[in-house]
């Protein structure tokens, strides 16, 4: 008995089974009787509770403190310690899954676009160097323009440098309203949670295991490894920036 609500219902057997006082209860059991006579007052807080379930019915990988995040983004201010009491009570915690990804459930409908930056297209490829060591590419695309925003190179892209080459593009071209991309780890980290909150850009995550429905970053990648990734020997990552930045002109000339 470590909670006070088992040492509550341990005197309430005690008492009903024997027949005993609750003082005499409590003495036996080492329970003081002022937390046995406790009863709870908190609010039900049906509201965020409600708001709490759907939010992690619609991202089912966050844990309470991306939550958390959204939460504060809708205007519902809530202590973190309270909001793990009522996500670990609604059962919602994030159970580790094996196997391959399955598409689970539907997500929102995706607009139709009107003109540029009103949607922006997210995504990695991976190549290698000539002495197989491994790289990776952030790809960027306005889904209405077609055009190459970004083609980053390096041997690690983890969330905040997302971040950053985010803000470069916005600099030279201008906020996007909406953002979207898979649920990879880079992208659904605290870091990319934040510089939405900062930004005011809505982030969309694709449903899993459905690449089609982030079609234009998916046939951008094709074309980038069709015509240069498949066709060009890499040495250093220098060279790749370098050969990455004039295949982009070529490709994006109004860039």
């Amino acid at each position: 008995m470590v909670t006070p609500g088992a040492r509550r219902e341990a005197v309430a057997r005690l008492r009903d089974g024997h027949g005993v006082s609750e003082r005499r209860a409590c003495s036996v059991l080492g329970a003081d009787r002022s937390s046995v006579r406790y009863r709870s007052h908190r609010p039900e807080d049906r509201g965020i509770r409600e708001r709490l379930r759907a939010l992690a019915a619609e991202r089912r990988r966050f844990g309470y403190r991306r939550l958390h995040i959204l939460l504060g983004r809708e205007g519902i201010r809530v202590n973190h310690k309270k909001l793990r009491r009522l996500y670990r009570e609604e059962g919602l915690q994030v159970r580790r899954r094996g196997g391959r990804k399955r598409a689970m459930g539907t997500r929102r409908p995706m607009i139709l676009l009107q003109g540029p930056n009103q949607r922006w297209s997210l995504d990695f490829v991976s190549d290698a160097f000539t002495d197989s060591r491994r790289f990776r590419i952030l790809t960027v695309v306005d889904d209405f323009t077609r055009e190459c925003l970004a083609l980053v190179a390096d041997t690690s892209l983890p969330g905040a440098r997302v971040a950053r080459e985010l803000d470069a593009v916005i600099a030279r071209r201008g906020k996007p309203e909406r953002i979207v991309s898979d649920n990879g780890t880079e992208l659904t980290s605290m870091a990319i949670l934040q510089w939405c909150e900062a930004r005011k850009v809505e982030w969309h995550y694709i449903a899993p295991g459905k690449p089609t429905r982030n079609a234009f970053i998916e046939s951008f990648n094709g074309r980038l490894r069709d015509e240069f990734l498949n066709e060009t020997l890499f040495t250093s990552l220098s060279q790749a920036r370098a050969e990455l930045a004039a295949w982009r002109h070529d490709y994006n000339p109004v860039s």
